[in-house]
């Protein structure tokens, strides 16, 4: 099942986790799809019934579903993308941008920053509170793996901290990663349970964030990122019965404002963060805007505003963390004392507190303090105690618990110094902070700035922008992407077959409990892979299906109807199809490659336009017929050391030899017309046939190399050698052509990369734009980085857009007063450049740097291979590259409407073309093959849970089974999970060929489910840990533009 995919597993040989996961998720689905076949044998006899699914394809011409009604866009819908833009943030990111110099002078102490001074009275009337909240930082896996860190460290760290809370009731300590926390409370007895309760309760221990990893910012998808934070909600709500209520988020390599709408939705009211560029931090630090209420960019009002803390300096550990000067704060971490493992680089050891030294050493520290206070508007102190992996061992507990007990009781009780300390969480902090500016939970005060933008691209000291990690370990951050979808589908087949098996008899045999167990570990293996060390790091590939096969059943995962064209191997030529309605299928044929030029025979693609209901399945059958009906492709292949045209003898295919040419290659279909160069086989010009209009649209790769400088690039840093160099090839590559019925594409044979362009010939939404793949293979090269690029007529004026973890689009200006790495960001899912009239998206299926580095350009790092660690703790450089698959999509539409101001707009927009296309492209046709003597009864010919398409502007997110509250059993409810899509209307409104309308974000529930009956339906928090006091059941869901909700909701 899952064909490609189980092949794919045995080529991965390091990552079993990933690999048991991926087997595990094949394991699920395989079940469910019997589970599925049941069902629809189930409710076979209710198929005649006429409110059955209007769903059938006699009616469409085939490969030409035009017939469809163009898009009903609601006029009302289309407001929003345009009076959006959050004109009430005091701070715009992208005008800091603009004003800073980012120049890096030093700041004495405090390298990054500058002296800080004080008046000896300025807390007379008012003194300071300082909060000590002592952390550790568990990366579950880095440096180690997550069983071996949890083995060496981690355990130890939290069996310390329930011992050492229990001597003394104001020591207080505070815990993020649930991953570990939950693996250590399944080892630990109820004695230490209730121990660890009570701790919670009396507010000496607590969890922040709690989500089930600390995730990263830029590359992860937000289905990920919510994902994992409901999986540690859950968890936490189950055994704890505890709900956190900020955030902390001090080690990801930049932040995200995704996040903090994320962090919003679920009932946070504070959040923190860390790395931050050093020129940022400084410049905040100057307007004392280092505490401000971070908002969307979208947000017409302050529904989103959450308080944000940013750390001042350059790191979490405690050197930078206790005020300005590093070398005075490291004699106050006391792990660091004389005689242990690790002492202070500024080579002044701490000193343990004694009477002969608490006043001056109580003096040192409050001047820190006092300093660092300076940098805030309140009276109130933040000062974090702790690093990685800290408080592992029950000496380290009892040097920094008693020497600060020693200095806190020694400051207090001297009133003349105008200070209250002590141990705090980072709640007490936030509690302490809001009354303080006098504000209450609701009123959102001016007391502190509003904010707008985002946090990339992030830079720790000098040149040091940490881009590398947009890209490095490309391979996983494509198969990370295929999970999500895998993951999703599987969830949604699960609860509808958990369901549909609670009312049928037939169905009692569905093994709920062991897939919901398959199911939680797979929930939690693509959880620990968001996290930020972890998702930033062909030959005879083919399963063939034989004949005895006979039946496709083909998933569509997204929730639109749509029509996809499906590429499947098999072992003969001589094929039919039929429709799920007994209907004969138009099928291209392909030939299967050895290489660039040999075909192989053992194998032959068929392609075929397959129509499908939204979330639901069709099933194709497949015959071996005597003489087949199918058309084939043809094939031209353009080499080398070739000086005329021959024909090359095969029993099947018709395929010409030829010398490469100066003649163009054209590939066409009723959208666009391609050229492509007749010596390289890369594309030229585009045009586009709506308005006849040509556009210049040059692919090339070109290679970054590393400086020769000290620092060179590495996992996390890029540090170029200046700009890129072109991709030199000495003879011209072999580039192969298809034509054929359904797609026709051009194949380019390059030494590193396999570069294919495809048109699909059919009509709708895949005929719309030009697939992109490339297969890379660097493993032979050395520092070196392999970037794809194109260059348009486009003048985008050194703009362009990258969204934030597939959710929102960030505007970006490429500034020459940075350098080149500095203006690299993180695309998730797609990257766009435009001018008044036209704007060119490539969509991406896995995350990637992207730049715009010149007018009319976008650039994307595919891969990067490099030979030396870059200093930032790894240890290693990034040698394990694999031969990776980068799919992308490439779309060109016209604007209309636009003026010339808005593109200095702090926000934008994708069409609703291209939020379906980037949905196709993340979320492919699922194709699975079952056998017709599998046992498995006579099957239903489609399956369909949806009455009809939703909303084009509304995602099914994930329909998420709920754990019960007693054990690991699933219950019989699940989080409906929906996002409606900001989009911009002002584009040709062409027949898009998309099968679906909007309606104002209006959603009836009972017109939702076809054979399902919804029992309740209520609204909660993003990850369920609360519901809002009016929570009632609801007939009509109400979703506004952008926003991410989620609902109970209990099907039967």
């Amino acid at each position: 099942m899952l064909v490609q995919f189980l092949n794919l597993l045995s080529r991965m040989e390091k990552i079993d986790h990933l690999e048991r996961l991926l087997a595990e998720n094949n394991e699920i689905i395989s079940n469910i799809r019997d589970s599925v076949i049941n069902l629809s044998e189930s409710v076979k006899d209710g198929q005649k019934n006429p409110e059955a699914i209007n769903f059938s394809q006699e009616s469409l011409s085939e490969l030409f579903p035009s017939a469809s009604v163009p898009l009903a866009i609601d006029s009302e819908d289309c407001l929003f993308a345009s009076k959006s833009g959050s004109r009430g943030s005091d701070v715009q990111m992208l005008d800091v941008y603009d004003i800073l110099p980012f120049d890096n002078p030093d700041g004495g102490v405090w390298k990054q920053g500058f002296d800080i001074t004080y008046n000896e009275n300025e807390w007379d009337s008012e003194p300071l509170q300082v909060f000590v909240v002592p952390h550790s930082h568990n990366d579950p896996g880095w440096l180690k793996t997550f069983d071996d860190y949890f083995r060496d460290q981690t355990q130890h760290i939290l069996n310390n901290m329930v011992i050492k809370l229990q001597e003394d009731n104001r020591r207080k300590f505070i815990w993020s990663e649930i991953s570990y926390f939950s693996k250590w409370w399944d080892g630990i007895d109820s004695q230490k349970k209730d121990a660890v309760k009570r701790l919670i309760k009396d507010g000496q221990f607590e969890i922040v964030t709690g989500g089930w990893v600390m995730p990263d910012e830029a590359s992860a998808h937000y289905f990920a990122v919510v994902d994992q934070l409901i999986e540690g909600h859950q968890w936490l709500e189950r055994n704890l019965g505890v709900k956190p209520k900020s955030g902390w988020a001090v080690d990801p390599f930049g932040h995200s404002p995704t996040m903090a709408y994320l962090l919003k939705r679920t009932g946070f009211s504070n959040m923190l963060i860390q790395r931050v560029h050093y020129s940022v931090k400084k410049h905040f630090a100057t307007q004392k805007t280092l505490e401000f209420f971070w908002r969307q960019n979208w947000d017409l009002g302050s529904s989103t505003d959450i308080l944000c803390h940013m750390m001042p300096f350059y790191s979490y550990d405690v050197p930078h963390t206790c005020g300005p000067d590093p070398k005075i704060c490291c004699q106050f971490d006391f792990k660091r004392l004389p005689g242990g493992r690790v002492s202070c680089p500024w080579r002044v050891p701490p000193e343990a507190i004694h009477a002969g030294n608490i006043q001056h050493r109580a003096w040192m520290i409050l001047d820190q303090y006092r300093k660092k206070s300076k940098l805030f508007r309140t009276k109130v102190l933040l000062a974090p105690l702790g690093d990685d992996f800290r408080y592992a061992e029950s000496s380290e507990w009892d040097q920094q618990y008693q020497n600060y007990q020693k200095l806190f009781d020694y400051m207090n009780a001297h009133p003349e110094l105008h200070v209250k300390a002590q141990f705090g969480t980072l709640s007490d902090y936030f509690e302490a902070l809001r009354k303080e500016s006098n504000m209450g939970e609701k009123s959102s005060s001016s007391f502190f700035p509003v904010l707008s933008g985002d946090f990339f691209t992030y830079a720790d000291r000098d040149h040091h922008y940490w881009s590398g990690y947009f890209t490095s370990r490309p391979f996983y951050k494509r198969l990370d992407r295929v999970l999500e979808s895998y993951l999703r589908t599987a969830e949604i087949l699960y609860y509808l077959a958990l369901v549909q098996s609670s009312k049928s008899e037939k169905m009692s045999v569905f093994p709920s409990v062991d897939n919901y167990k398959l199911l939680t570990e797979a929930r939690r293996n693509l959880g620990l892979f968001q996290h930020h060390d972890a998702i930033t790091g062909t030959a005879k590939d083919w399963v063939v299906v034989d004949y005895g096969t006979r039946y496709l059943l083909i998933y569509n995962p997204t929730e639109q109807e749509r029509f996809s064209v499906v590429s499947v191997n098999v072992n003969s030529p001589r094929v039919k199809l039929l429709s799920p309605f007994g209907k004969p299928v138009t099928v291209q044929i392909s030939a299967v490659w050895d290489g660039a030029t040999t075909v192989s025979h053992e194998a032959y693609q068929i392609s075929f336009l397959a129509h499908l209901p939204p979330l639901g399945l069709g099933v194709y059958q497949l015959l071996e017929v005597p003489s087949s009906e199918t058309t084939l492709a043809d094939y031209d292949i353009y080499m080398s050391g070739r000086n005329s045209v021959q024909e090359k003898p095969d029993r099947i295919f018709k395929i010409k030899e030829m010398p490469n040419s100066v003649d163009n290659i054209i590939l066409e279909n009723s959208y666009m017309k391609l050229w492509f160069s007749g010596m390289s086989g890369l594309l030229e010009k585009i045009n586009t046939k709506e308005d006849g209009k040509n556009h210049q649209m040059k692919v090339e790769f070109a290679w970054y190399g590393t400086t020769s400088n000290r620092d060179k690039s590495g996992a996390y840093l890029f540090l170029p050698d200046g700009d890129a160099k072109p991709y030199i090839f000495t003879d011209p590559p072999t580039v192969r052509v298809a034509h054929g019925k359904i797609f026709s594409e051009v194949v380019c044979f390059f030494h590193h990369v396999m570069h294919t362009m495809r048109l699909y010939n059919v009509q709708g939404l895949e005929g719309q734009s030009v697939e992109v793949s490339n297969v890379v293979d660097i493993r032979g090269e050395y520092n070196r980085e392999l970037a794809m690029r194109i260059s348009s007529d486009i003048n985008s004026q050194n703009r362009f857009y990258t969204d934030l973890n597939g959710y929102q689009i960030q505007p970006r200006l490429t500034m020459s007063k940075l350098p080149l790495q500095a203006n690299v960001y993180p695309m998730t899912t797609m990257a766009y450049i435009q001018d008044v009239g036209v704007r060119l998206t490539l969509h991406s299926a896995q995350s990637l740097g992207v730049a715009s580095l010149k007018n009319g350009q976008l650039e994307v790092i595919m891969d990067r291979r490099l030979m030396q660690d870059d200093n930032r703790g790894l240890g290693q450089g990034v040698q394990d590259n694999k031969i990776t698959a980068n799919v992308f999509r490439l779309l060109l539409e016209r604007r209309h409407g636009t003026d010339v101001n808005e593109e200095k707009a702090s926000v934008s927009f994708p069409s609703l073309l291209s939020h379906m296309t980037s949905s196709f492209l993340n979320h492919p046709v699922i194709a699975m093959t079952t056998y017709a003597d599998s046992g498995v009864p006579e099957m239903l010919n489609t399956f369909s849970p949806l009455m009809s398409s939703m909303p084009c502007d509304i995602h099914i997110v994930n329909l998420r089974t709920v754990q019960s509250k007693v054990d690991t059993e699933p219950s019989d409810e699940a989080a409906l999970i929906l996002h409606r899509k900001g989009f911009d209307c002002r584009f040709s409104n062409r027949d898009m060929g998309l099968l679906c309308s909007t309606t104002q974000g209006k959603v009836k529930v009972h017109k939702l489910f076809n054979k399902f009956s919804v029992e309740s339906l209520t609204p909660a928090s993003l990850s369920l840990m609360h519901s809002p006091p009016d929570a009632r059941n609801i007939s009509e869901i109400n979703m506004s533009s952008m926003e991410i909700n989620t609902f109970r909701v209990r099907l039967r």
